[in-house]
């Protein structure tokens, strides 16, 4: 290498770190109390990766939350699940940030929010004010932190995201003062089989492994030796730590060297909203759905079109068939450089001649062939399935069952392959009714069964004599009717009652089956603006003397509407 090209190369590597160095302190914390977080980027959770980081508000609601940087608010999202309360601040460092489940917002920020709930007649709302209406200097308070929306308990969910493309990047990339030199622990170890003609200890199903080992450094808990025959992928399950805190953390990057050549690796570094859920890819699903745990794949599924896949080698596949001992590396890192190897052994086979198979072998080939690249179809005389290409991660040997419904049923129950098998869209699933009620068909809906045996409703229509939904899983399905309305319950007051010493009114709705669809509340005949706490089925009023006069009377009329379209309306008076 010539002397000017090494000088060149070091000015580059020089402007790159520079530039690093300075993206780390475009944000400070959102939160002015020493920072404690019980998630991190890039967790593992239910159907996607958690974008952001959830920092503990000490068990309180009505902290400060600070604007990271300089910019300006581009939307504000209030709704009865997901984020909750939330505002989102763009900058013209060509990021943006958010910060949800608060519980209110800024005076200004408030009114304007209100205002519009009245005019538009909603408390779900989203709002795209100007770019000049709200601006904040870094530090300066946007909002207090709650527990509104999806949230378990009271925490600040911040995210940066790139403003091209609205992708979130991990917040680590920047300085926020965490301490961690705490390395990841290993906990298991799986051996899957890719085929059924690939056998782990002479039998082709999964192999799961303990692990034991400390400070960085782990090895299987059994010395018994490991064969493999034919293709097979490792996953692992794994934790992080960091110091402070007693939560478990998902790890930032996976890499798998098999003999020093490196067929695998994974950084959690950013993704994009669409691609989100190819999370039940990446992980173990069907362990996820039985145990609860979550086992990292560290190969790739022939559908997984995860973007944080680095320098893969057949998907990570590995091909034992060379009669040799192999070593395996397995490297897991957090985002603070602190970093674990699993090391073993695996030995190379021939198939053995006496080849045992069980149910959870790889390939099942019974039942009706569905290509993962392909629009798939299954059709009975009461049952239509539609799968579009892209919805499956992987080839499937697809299952059907049927058996007699239940009382109560308007059909057969119908097993639809298996809640074991993920899906990375909905399809679609069309149900023919084994009787009629009649006039009432715009009532029934599908419902499924899940593992604890209750049946939850999917969102149904009456479509040429079927019910037609469409399931985001596969599993147990039939057609139930729903004809009873939603309940609804005065909270510690009755009609006529006092509630002058009140500074709020909380009513209580519920519906057994379908679900709440809607809710128009009014006060003396006019729109009132009733919040949703949606977890805990209450709507809550809080007194306003602006749009309702002290010292008198009032109606209150409630109509809620369920998703069948039953109907159920309060009619109550109240002093205030």
């Amino acid at each position: 290498m010539t002397i000017a090209l090494t000088f060149l190369i070091k000015l580059l590597l020089t402007g790159l770190f520079a530039e690093q160095a300075a993206d780390r302190s475009m944000f400070i914390s959102p939160l002015r109390i020493p920072l404690s977080l019980s998630s991190n980027f890039g967790e593992l959770r239910s159907d996607h990766f958690h974008s952001g980081i959830d920092i503990r508000t000490q068990g309180v609601t009505g902290k400060e939350v600070v604007a990271a940087a300089n910019g300006y608010i581009y939307r504000i999202s209030v709704s009865p699940g997901g984020f909750g309360k939330a505002l989102y601040m763009r900058h013209p460092n060509g990021y943006s940030t958010v910060y949800a489940h608060l519980d209110k917002f800024t005076p200004e920020i408030e009114e304007y929010l209100i205002s519009r709930q009245y005019e538009e007649k909603s408390f779900m709302l989203t709002l795209w004010p100007s770019k000049e209406s709200f601006r904040f200097e870094q530090g300066d308070v946007i909002a207090y932190s709650g527990n509104s929306g999806s949230s378990s308990g009271p925490h600040l969910h911040y995210e940066i995201r790139k403003t091209d493309g609205e992708i979130p990047v991990n917040p680590f990339l920047f300085n926020f003062g965490i301490s961690d030199n705490i390395k990841p622990v290993f906990d298991k170890l799986v051996i899957y089989p890719i085929s059924e003609n690939t056998f782990i200890n002479d039998q082709n199903r999964m192999l799961r492994l303990d692990v034991r080992g400390s400070d960085g450094k782990y090895e299987l808990s059994s010395r018994n030796e490991i064969t493999i025959s034919g293709p097979a992928g490792f996953g692992f399950r794994a934790h992080d730590f960091i110091n402070g805190s007693g939560s478990r953390f998902s790890v930032h990057s996976i890499q798998l060297n098999v003999d020093n050549r490196q067929v695998f690796s994974y950084v959690m570094d950013e993704f994009s909203f669409n691609e989100t859920r190819y999370i039940n890819s990446h992980i173990d699903y069907e362990t996820y759905m039985r145990d609860n745990i979550y086992i990292e794949r560290a190969f790739r599924l022939p559908n997984d079109r995860l973007s944080v896949y680095r320098n893969l080698i057949n998907r990570g596949i590995i091909n034992f068939s060379d009669n040799s001992r192999h070593t395996i590396e397995l490297t897991v890192s957090d985002m603070h450089g602190n970093r674990s190897v699993l090391s073993f052994t695996v030995t190379s086979k021939p198939s053995p001649a006496n080849r045992e198979k069980s149910s959870g072998q790889a390939n099942s080939r019974t039942g009706t062939l569905m290509p993962f690249d392909r629009n798939n179809r299954f059709v009975t005389k009461d049952v239509a399935v539609n799968i579009s290409t892209g919805t499956l991660y992987d080839t499937l040997w697809f299952q059907f069952g049927k058996s007699p419904g239940e009382d109560g049923m308007y059909s057969d129950i119908f097993d639809i392959h298996n809640i074991y098998t993920p899906l990375h869209k909905s399809y679609s699933l069309s149900l023919k009714p084994s009787k009629l009620p009649a006039g009432k068909e715009s009532k029934l809906l599908i419902l499924q069964i899940d593992k604890k045996g209750r049946k939850n409703p999917v969102s149904s229509s009456w479509d040429k004599g079927f019910v037609t939904a469409s399931p985001r899983t596969f599993g147990t399905f039939f057609i139930g009717i729903d004809t009873l309305p939603p309940r609804i319950t005065t909270s510690g007051f009755s009609s006529g009652a006092n509630l002058s010493g009140r500074t709020e009114l909380k009513i209580r709705i519920s519906d057994d089956l379908s679900g709440i669809k809607s809710y128009d509340p009014l006060i003396d005949g006019k729109w009132a603006l009733f919040e949703y706490d949606q977890k805990n089925n209450v709507l809550i009023y809080t007194f306003d003397a602006t749009r309702i006069r002290k010292g008198t009377k009032h109606t209150l009329t409630l109509k809620v509407t369920d998703n069948c379209d039953n109907e159920s309306t309060l009619e109550t008076e109240f002093l205030w």
